[in-house]
């Protein structure tokens, strides 16, 4: 079982899934998930005694690694489920309660693809006039210049919701697995997997506010004014736009998903800090990730720099690893539920007190 802090108590929500990654709470409190290896969106109702869903459901499938997951209008009452996958955002037509796509999805726009990194993530702006969607870039290194395949990857995009006015929002980002929209700033945040082939060391991965119009540095520069030695002497007129990143993590962690906490059911101090998924690392010496940490931000909407464990226990103590966190999302009655593609189950974490 995954450990918590004292106080804090983990059970098992759902098992037995298809690679589930991105975890969502609909407006009406159904919880949707997406099951990238399956194809398809599942939806999950109500909550037993044993802090199990009532009801599960397949929303949508025939999909192809759907990921981002995203509800429009914002407030109680959305019309569009969007969700996102490798090559496309599509929306269902959508209303409270829906356990089942009510009609064939609509294509509201192409994105780019060519292999390399497949997640794509979705927000919308506070105010509804913007659709975020993160692109992962196609490779590790690759210059953009020279290589078409990393055109409009590696960025954030920003579109209108029904895909018109396509822009980049902010470039430089090798791979921003996870978006998030601070619900009570309107503030854009995002998870960063960094670049492979310099290290264990470097280069840190991280997360961070987004800009718009920011430069974060991939792949030439990266962490502000470092040069990529693999590309001496490109760009020096970018060094001095690198955005330095809120929160530094571990080199290969690969954090994926990031959650506001806006529940009840945590203690006060807990009140809209930052939860983040850390997948863990694949090419490092020494495991690094296989976590979800808190950031805490103390009440100010801003983050410091500092993390904290919080979920772990992936990792045996004879290094082998049984599960990979990668969901984050705050379940109605303000427990905490993580999906997990390792072991292809979902976790509820709730506060039962010390």
């Amino acid at each position: 079982m995954p450990q918590a802090p004292a106080g804090f108590k983990v059970g098992l929500y759902a098992q037995g899934l298809a690679q589930p990654r991105v975890i969502h709470t609909a407006p009406n409190g159904d919880i949707f998930v997406a099951e990238s290896g399956g194809g398809r969106i599942r939806v999950f109702r109500g909550m037993n005694a044993h802090g199990e869903p009532v009801r599960s459901e397949i929303f949508a499938d025939q999909l192809k690694k759907p990921y981002g997951i995203a509800f429009y209008p914002q407030g109680a009452h959305p019309h569009w489920v969007y969700v996102a996958d490798t090559e496309a955002v599509r929306r269902f037509p959508y209303r409270n309660g829906d356990l089942h796509a009510r009609a064939a999805p609509e294509r509201i726009t192409e994105l780019p693809y060519a292999g390399g990194h497949w997640t794509r993530d979705l927000s919308f702006s506070l105010d509804g006039r913007t659709l975020f969607v993160a692109v992962g870039s196609h490779s590790n290194v690759d210059d953009p210049d020279t290589t078409p395949a990393e055109q409009e990857r590696a960025d954030i995009l920003a579109f209108d919701p029904d895909g018109s006015h396509r822009r980049i929002y902010a470039s430089g980002i090798r791979n921003p697995s996870g978006i998030a929209v601070d619900p009570d700033n309107g503030q854009l945040w995002c998870t960063v997997n960094e670049r492979d082939g310099l290290g264990d060391n470097l280069v840190p991965d991280y997360i961070t506010s987004v800009r718009e119009g920011g430069f974060y540095g991939w792949p030439w520069w990266y962490i502000g004014g470092h040069q990529d030695p693999r590309h001496a002497g490109k760009h020096p007129e970018l060094q001095s736009r690198v955005i330095v990143p809120d929160v530094l993590l571990q080199p290969h962690d690969a954090s994926l998903q990031i959650a506001f906490y806006r529940g009840g059911k945590f203690p006060q101090e807990y009140a809209s800090d930052m939860f983040a998924t850390q997948h863990g690392s694949w090419n490092k010496s020494v495991r690094a990730g296989y976590e979800v940490i808190r950031i805490p931000r103390h009440h100010t909407g801003r983050a410091s720099g500092e993390y904290q464990d919080f979920l772990t226990g992936f990792v045996m103590p004879d290094g082998q690893v049984w599960g990979r966190p990668v969901g984050v999302t705050i379940a109605p009655d303000g427990s905490l539920l993580v999906t997990d593609d390792g072991s292809d189950s979902i976790w509820r974490v709730d506060y039962v007190g010390q």
